[in-house]
């Protein structure tokens, strides 16, 4: 029987390293990953994205593109470092401020929103939706506490080099519908 969680801990350390490289290798990746993700088969009209930090893809291009087709954008935001996210309303160029984990959020006047689509980080994926995150679970309860109200269409985002062949699945861990790379779209749900 394998360690699920010594597994997670070895492909995060991989993963993570292959995304530095993939990162400084492709610095246009991200403009194309925007390009290849078909808008029309993105649900909802508000979406969650994120603000990239380090090496992850960035997402901005594609949240361009969804606000220029008149989709509501959002980023999230967290209170403490154990809770879910809250996802504020944000325009490029809103102002920002550092939420519990110091990452720049929208300030706490920003209307909150729930959304019906999220981009999310991570650092590795497989065909079936797995999804390979830090490790501190904010994603995980996040969207099992948006799922109360409606489940939210969950795009993973990341390099085409951060697929695995499989993703180690706890009870607990949020299964994508769909992944965009730089190579391309897939809906695995």
């Amino acid at each position: 029987m394998t360690d699920l969680p010594l597994d997670k801990a070895q492909m995060r350390r991989r993963y993570r390293a292959q995304r530095v490289r993939l990162a400084a290798a492709d610095p246009d990746a991200a403009v194309r990953a925007a390009q290849a993700t078909p808008l029309e088969r993105l649900p909802g009209l508000v979406i969650g994205g994120y603000l990239a930090q380090g090496s992850e893809l960035d997402p901005a291009p594609l949240m361009a593109r969804l606000a220029t087709a008149g989709r509501r954008l959002t980023l999230p935001a967290a209170a403490d470092r154990s809770g879910a996210l809250v996802f504020r309303a944000w325009m490029p160029g809103d102002p920002l401020a550092p939420d519990a984990f110091g990452i720049p959020a929208p300030l706490p006047e920003a209307e909150v929103l729930t959304p019906d689509l999220l981009i999310v980080p991570l650092l590795a994926f497989d065909r079936a939706g797995g999804r390979l995150g830090q490790g501190a679970g904010i994603y995980d309860r996040t969207i099992a506490a948006l799922s109360g109200e409606r489940t939210p269409y969950l795009v993973g985002y990341a390099y085409a080099g951060q697929e695995a062949p499989r993703v180690p699945m706890e009870p607990h861990d949020q299964p994508l519908d769909a992944i965009a790379t730089e190579a391309g779209f897939v809906e695995v749900r």
